[in-house]
């Protein structure tokens, strides 16, 4: 079973009495999720494996994902990539988001103000999805994050903050989810997602190192009744324990920053 077709069945609940057409519906937008960066180009049977759907639904779905201007052919390779079309979905959503018009110019002026690296995101199923991205590491880094791209919830800050505040039902089905997805790293892994909900519950937020030399702490930030998180990051050869305790202040008081702000632009 593939990363995908295990989010299908364990993240994703089958409604009872859904028409037809909408499950159509569900299954095209399950296509289009598989595509990633690092595969642009995908056949019916590489998204079959992907979605657990069969050859037949998915032949049937991309000839109507074609026609509706959602998918292109590549008839060299035989296979299909995302249309224009798309990419304009995230651009009416980025310039449509109150939260992005109000953060972004506070991450901005806190990432140039420390020289560190800001970050906005939320969630999407098991994983966490930037809004936003604003880089000033001190140091050169080979590793880009734009808006758009995708990490791991369970093992990073973002994630961990996210899970910290999320609804009790949803976090129970990630949890769960994660328990079966990684058996052997389990107990450890629980583990750490706990103590990271008891350091927000104490302090406010949550520290992860998930790649070499790169410290994250984040904090939940909940907008409109939606749960996101933010984080400040930094890469750096100095302690953990240190790198936590100078990005910390800075984190919270970014977040006080956005939300009183959100709280001016939107009054109860």
């Amino acid at each position: 079973m593939t990363g995908t077709t295990m989010k299908l069945t364990t993240l994703r609940e089958e409604k009872p009495g859904i028409s037809p057409a909408n499950r159509s519906l569900e299954r095209g937008i399950e296509l289009l999720r598989s595509f990633r960066p690092g595969s642009e180009l995908l056949g019916n049977a590489d998204l079959a494996e992907r979605t657990g759907l069969s050859r037949s639904t998915v032949s049937r779905l991309t000839q109507t994902l074609v026609a509706s201007g959602m998918l292109q052919v590549d008839r060299r390779s035989r296979s299909f990539r995302l249309a224009p079309a798309v990419l304009s979905f995230s651009h009416a959503m980025r310039t449509g988001s109150s939260l992005l018009a109000i953060a972004a110019p506070h991450m901005k002026q806190t990432a140039e103000a420390n020289k560190i690296n800001v970050g906005l995101a939320a969630p999407d199923r098991d994983e966490m999805v930037y809004l936003e991205s604003i880089r000033y590491n001190r140091r050169p880094s080979l590793r880009s994050v734009v808006s758009g791209q995708r990490v791991p919830m369970e093992i990073t800050s973002l994630g961990r903050a996210y899970l910290a505040s999320a609804p009790e039902a949803k976090r129970k089905a990630l949890m769960a989810h994660f328990r079966q997805a990684k058996p052997q790293q389990w107990p450890a892994l629980r583990a750490e997602i706990e103590s990271a909900g008891q350091a927000v519950t104490e302090k406010g937020y949550c520290a992860a190192s998930w790649q070499a030399e790169v410290v994250a702490v984040a904090a939940p930030l909940v907008f409109d009744g939606a749960h996101y998180a933010l984080n400040v990051s930094l890469s750096s050869e100095q302690p953990f324990e240190l790198l936590v305790g100078e990005l910390a202040p800075v984190l919270l008081a970014l977040r006080q920053t956005i939300v009183r702000a959100l709280e001016a632009a939107v009054p109860e």
